[in-house]
């Protein structure tokens, strides 16, 4: 029994010896080759001092051929067995796809234990290399029939460990170098499209939250670029001064805290809350000073410092929130998703969550999500502000206009008159005023009471504009007294229109009650003014004057004042010399 127990063990352990010394394998057969999903094996290297030698001597455990294995792997090793199981000669080509992002790479090819070819790359010296291709690795080789061969791959990242390898045949391979990846088109255009507009908005209105918004923008189309392959692909982009566009993960909070601190207002209406936000600038600004020396030291402790970002900024609009601030709510939304793809991309990059295109994207998606919504505030504040504004107009025109016949009131007459005065002295254009009320209107209200009174000042109000220009100030001045003030025109044409609203006024048949009818009529007095001398004050005094002549004279007509005296000596030269 002893014995039998023994052999059992014996099994079990050569089994498991077994299994842990089994190297995946990726067999190539007849027919296309794109293998974009398979296993191979990885070796995590703390020291970052281990030769080819001493790495193929260790145990690799099972990987995906996407995989995350975090910030503290920064030197890893890969191993890939390839078995050409076809009849005839394979020419492939292994891409690296992430290799862009690296600091270095060095690919080793060995078969029967010898090492066959040895290819490193540095990746400050990537851009003139052959190996390197819009920021993927090409590593082309020949597997005769029935032969196999293993690749080791040594991969040292600036800050944590995103690798994938790829196998294709020479037409996949070179679909997949030329392909365009649409998505990140489609993230960097939007994010540059809101940045123009943006900036544009700032340049029209020089409200701040534009420009921080914008800057926001481009620091996180920046990083997008740059972590998804745009900037190697489009600019030959690599090495230690394009990892150095990494800082734009520090410019990003900082400008998204200077937006919220701006759009909300937080320095005249939150004062705590402001304090805060200055507090969490001022240790994400120096981060960024650290960064310009050190950027793969300094990026730990500002992943650190962005975590509590996200807590001092849910927790400051949750305050918001709570003292009801009307645009917080969308802030909180937009944000929420924000942290949430951030979450899952940090716990891909930390190798904690296997790799999927939501978590590898999961940055790139929550800047885009998040940017959305804050644009979604940005106009919604400009619609507020535009009610304001117009609630504000309204309130001016309710100030400036009489409430029963809706035209304009002393308040608001005076000062505009004086403007268009001046408009006309500059130009050297007549202007008129006329002046009117309506002829025995006490013996209206104390025979019809003041209600039908009101109804006869709105008529006449309604034939005032219906007989005056759209150029003319119409205004009432209280009671039944009314003024219009017609640019434009000389004593002859204000007194052609003030005949027109006396016998407009004079048509109009009133109905007091069923079967009683009024006769409502004008007294009118025109004047026009002296624009190099006179004020507004003393031309509607002489216009008074004249409506009061024509009461005197019988009422219902239009009397012309008496031209201004002269009370000048520049303004009678002037006259003479007109």
């Amino acid at each position: 029994m002893d014995l039998y127990k023994q052999v059992l063990f014996a099994l079990i352990f050569l089994l498991a010896v077994t299994h842990a010394w089994a190297a995946p394998q990726l067999v190539i057969d007849q027919g296309p080759v794109e293998l974009t999903d398979f296993k191979m094996g990885y070796l995590v290297d703390p020291s970052r001092a281990l030769t080819f030698e001493q790495a193929r001597a260790q145990s690799f455990k099972e990987t995906g051929n996407r995989t995350s294995l975090g910030t503290d792997a920064r030197v890893a090793w890969y191993r890939l067995a390839l078995v050409n199981a076809s009849n005839a000669n394979r020419e492939l080509f292994v891409h690296l796809p992430h290799a862009y992002h690296l600091r270095s790479v060095s690919i080793y090819q060995e078969r029967d234990g010898k090492l066959l070819r040895h290819e490193p790359l540095d990746l400050n010296r990537a851009a003139g290399s052959d190996l390197m291709y819009r920021g993927t690795v090409v590593f082309p080789l020949t597997l005769a029939a029935q032969e196999s061969t293993t690749l080791y791959v040594r991969s040292f990242s600036y800050s944590h460990q995103w690798f994938a390898v790829d196998v294709f045949d020479e037409q996949a391979s070179r679909l997949a170098l030329v392909s365009i990846n649409t998505d990140i088109a489609l993230m960097v255009g939007m994010l540059l499209a809101l940045v123009l507009y943006n900036a544009l908005l700032y340049f029209a209105t020089s409200n701040k939250e534009n420009i921080y918004y914008s800057l926001y923008l481009i620091s996180g189309l920046t990083w997008i670029a740059l972590s998804y392959g745009l900037v190697a692909s489009v600019f030959n982009g690599y090495g230690d001064a394009v990892f150095q566009l990494n800082m734009s993960l520090i410019t990003m909070p900082i400008f998204l805290l200077l937006f919220m601190m701006s759009i909300f207002e937080t320095k005249l209406f939150y004062p705590t809350e402001h304090r805060f936000l200055q507090g969490l600038i001022a240790l994400l600004t120096a981060t960024l000073v650290w960064s310009v020396f050190d950027i793969s030291a300094a990026l730990k402790p500002a992943s650190s410092l962005a975590a509590f970002m996200m807590l001092v900024t849910f927790s400051v609009s949750v305050s918001l929130y709570r003292k009801g601030h009307p645009l917080v709510k969308y802030f909180l939304v937009g944000h929420s998703f924000f942290v949430l793809f951030n979450i899952l991309a940090v716990l891909t990059y930390k190798g904690m969550l296997s790799p999927s295109y939501v978590s590898s994207h999961g940055v790139g998606i929550g800047i885009v999500l998040e940017a959305l919504t804050l644009a979604f505030i940005i106009s919604h504040r400009i619609k507020l502000l535009e009610d304001l504004r117009a609630s504000q107009e309204d309130l001016k025109k309710q100030a400036a206009t009489d409430p029963l016949t809706k035209l304009y009131n002393r308040r608001f007459f005076f000062p505009e008159s004086a403007y268009l005065l001046e408009l006309a002295r500059q130009a050297h254009t007549p202007i008129s005023i006329v002046t009117l009320d309506i002829d025995h209107f006490k013996r209206i209200n104390d025979s019809h009471g003041h209600a039908c009174g009101d109804q006869v000042i709105t008529y006449l109000a309604k034939t005032l504009k219906e007989e005056s220009r759209t150029v003319d100030l119409v205004a009432r001045l209280g009671g039944e007294e009314f003024v219009v003030l017609l640019p434009g025109a000389n004593l002859l044409e204000a007194s052609q229109c003030a005949e027109r609203i006396r016998c407009a006024v004079q048509a109009l048949n009133f109905a007091a009650s069923i079967g009683e009818h009024i006769q409502v009529t004008t007294s009118i007095g025109v004047a026009e003014i002296d624009s190099r001398q006179e004020s507004i004050e003393t031309a509607l005094a002489r216009a008074d004057r004249a409506l009061y002549e024509a009461k005197k004279s019988g009422r219902n007509r239009v009397c012309q004042a008496e031209p201004a005296m002269i009370s000048s000596v520049e303004a009678l030269a002037d006259r003479v010399s007109a």
